[in-house]
């Protein structure tokens, strides 16, 4: 079943991000490799594709796990999460709808 992780940021979360970046983009690769992400991507702060300084606000996942737990043990372990990017996580069962 698909599940989307929903994260929202710690004020002023975009060093931590940096520092983070390449251990979370790993995961994300190997979900994508698996053929089990739909999408990723973070919230610009501001509205822009690039919002440079002003960071990101939390973050949007959705991928297919073989269940809410297992989709919120993954979501836990993410190195964004543990360098303190992430003030929360909800994760929630998806149904995709479109694209069909």
């Amino acid at each position: 079943m698909l599940y989307a992780i929903i994260c929202e940021d710690v004020a002023d979360s975009l060093p931590k991000r940096q520092v983070a970046r390449p251990a979370h983009l790993i995961r994300l690769q190997a979900l994508q490799d698996e053929g089990r992400l739909i999408l990723a991507g973070p919230h610009p702060a501001i509205d822009s594709e690039n919002p440079a300084e002003a960071g990101f606000i939390g973050s949007l996942i959705v991928a297919e796990f073989a269940s809410l737990s297992d989709a919120q043990v993954w979501a836990n372990a993410d190195p964004y999460f543990d360098a303190g990017v992430y003030a929360r996580v909800t994760v929630k069962p998806f149904k995709q709808v479109f694209p069909s």
